[in-house]
């Protein structure tokens, strides 16, 4: 069953596989103890009945629950108003339903360094909370991802290939990425939805070709891809893009930027979450289409004003002269384990 983004059509759907989903979010993704204070935030693009379900869990296990709601901004990382910033400070959790996500923006800097917790759920709906929380075994997928860090992070030199035409080499950067470590004992940091893992790379020792033929998320106007968008790499920067349409707007957007951090890679990721088959154009799940690879653009912390995500599917990994991961399918045994603990399709 397909539905346009957020209209499923009544209240009762899913509405107990709803419950449950929320309860685990609380008890097992991102444990909420009596008396932590908890803002949730949703703008205008946000799933009601999702927020409505969080805050009623965190309740029940004995949080304090803040719901604030806004109207949805123009671009994400751009800061909300006032009085949620202001909260995000004072909170020991923040749970981001936004659409326009909070991630990277100034408040959200702030609110970490006040010691919150940031769990980016950024336009997730009932059907993809019950999807890719409810439905999914979280061990064994966060196993994974420890797993797919290390063995990366081991290796000199990442390439990917995709059947649409991805040819990308990138060098691991052996500091390590803090994003992908253990959190910190003590003070705040970002978490983000299971199904999910990724390597330090260094940002211009990106070359070759990447193509988008999933999804690509901001722009507003792009979202799920209806034709490949093609780019070419030269030491971590975009120097020429392809395609139709599609190509034509992402080419403005970061045009329109006008800050040249706009075009280095940022970021290079796994995606491995067995409650996301295709895409939806909801980039966070998206981004864990099992067995994608999803790459990011726009280096924030070296001062660009946009961020944006892109999926490629199918891709064959190797680290260094060791394959992973063909055409979509991971293949070096300690995954399929993994693939197969959890309940992946075809393993």
């Amino acid at each position: 069953m397909e539905f346009a983004l957020g209209t499923e059509p009544r209240p009762e759907y899913y509405s107990m596989e709803l419950a449950r989903a929320a309860y685990k979010l609380v008890t097992e993704v991102r444990p909420i103890r009596p008396g932590d204070q908890v803002l949730i935030t949703g703008d205008t693009g946000s799933d009601a009945r999702v927020v409505q379900a969080t805050a009623q869990a965190v309740y029940t296990v004995g949080g304090i629950p803040t719901v604030i709601w806004y109207p949805t901004l123009p671009e994400p990382m751009q800061d909300p108003p006032a009085p949620v910033a202001a909260a995000a400070q004072a909170a020991n959790v923040w749970f981001d339903f936004a659409v326009a996500y909070q991630l990277y923006s100034p408040a959200y800097h702030a609110a970490i360094d006040h010691g919150c917790i940031y769990v980016c759920l950024t336009g997730m709906d009932v059907d993809m909370m019950v999807r890719t929380i409810g439905q999914v075994s979280y061990p064994p997928m966060q196993e994974m991802a420890t797993l797919l860090y290390r063995l990366s992070q081991a290796a000199t030199t990442v390439h990917v290939t995709s059947p649409a035409g991805t040819d990308l080499y990138m060098t691991v950067d052996k500091a390590g990425d803090p994003f992908w470590e253990p959190p910190p004992a003590e003070g705040g940091y970002p978490q983000m939805l299971g199904g999910q893992s990724g390597f330090a790379a260094h940002r211009h020792s990106y070359n070759g070709v990447l193509v988008f033929d999933a999804a690509l998320w901001p722009p507003r106007e792009l979202g799920v891809l209806r034709e490949p968008v093609r780019l070419t790499i030269e030491d971590g920067y975009i120097t020429h893009i392809e395609g139709g349409r599609e190509a034509r707007v992402f080419a403005r957007w970061l045009e329109q930027a006008g800050h040249p951090e706009a075009y280095l890679m940022d970021h290079a990721c796994y995606g491995f979450n067995p409650g996301v088959t295709r895409p939806t154009g909801r980039i966070l799940e998206d981004e864990r289409i099992f067995g994608c690879m999803q790459f990011g653009i726009g280096a924030t912390e070296l001062g660009s004003p946009v961020h944006t995500d892109g999926v490629v599917l199918s891709p064959s990994v190797w680290l260094d002269d060791v394959q992973i991961e063909a055409e979509g399918r991971y293949v070096l045994p300690a995954l399929v384990d993994l693939c197969r603990a959890m309940g992946a399709t075809g393993y």
